[in-house]
């Protein structure tokens, strides 16, 4: 992605990107960076990994993350761990307060299965095209956090993708802990509540 032209006196900000429907996007961020996702119309669901920049194999765990946070959601003031235990990104600011770590990202093969369509674009595909870019492979890709994405589940352990709860102009906003490769894919899914039945729209924006 091209990153749109700065207002001069906006100092902080080191890019401001519009991501549209089904698109993806990734960066290095350095220690004290903030990354910032918004979803610009609501119910936007935004597939999110991360990797250690100077090691990308100790990459972000879910499982690591879920247990030290002692939570199924991600929101304000959760931090997210790598395979090594080690602190990768802190959520700062959150308006919406729903972001699963439980369904994962969308690809053809399960779509498939589930909705008996052919597909060539899903946030599978996104991460396999964007990871390329920095020299890894699809065996990199790991359970993802899903921003803006609201899986309900039950104490009998059903869960399901049900209708976000972000509103046009939600954020969340991310400190990175150490150096990091941030990567995201705008979800493309249209048959299911996932994206609002209907992808937009992003805004990702990186400040000092």
């Amino acid at each position: 992605m091209t990153a749109t032209t700065l207002d001069t006196d906006d100092t902080d900000v080191i890019s401001r990107e519009t991501i549209p429907a089904g698109g993806r996007w990734s960066r290095r961020l350095e220690t004290g960076q903030r990354l910032k996702i918004i979803d610009l119309e609501g119910q936007q669901a935004v597939d999110f990994l991360c990797y250690a920049a100077d090691l990308p194999l100790d990459r972000m765990n879910l499982p690591n993350t879920i247990k030290l946070n002692k939570s199924l959601y991600i929101t304000q003031g959760c931090k997210i761990y790598s395979d090594h235990a080690k602190v990768l990104f802190t959520v700062t600011q959150d308006t919406c307060g729903f972001h699963d770590t439980l369904a994962g990202c969308c690809s053809n093969e399960i779509d498939l299965l589930r909705y008996k369509v052919k597909k060539t674009t899903s946030c599978r595909a996104n991460f396999i095209a964007e990871l390329a870019t920095w020299s890894m492979g699809p065996s990199e890709i790991v359970s993802n956090i899903n921003f803006f994405m609201r899986v309900a589940f039950k104490a009998d352990g059903h869960v399901e993708i049900a209708d976000g709860v972000s509103k046009p102009g939600d954020y969340v906003e991310l400190l990175a802990d150490t150096s990091v490769i941030a990567m995201l894919s705008n979800c493309p899914q249209e048959h299911n509540p996932a994206a609002g039945l209907k992808p937009t729209p992003i805004e990702v924006i990186v400040y000092k």
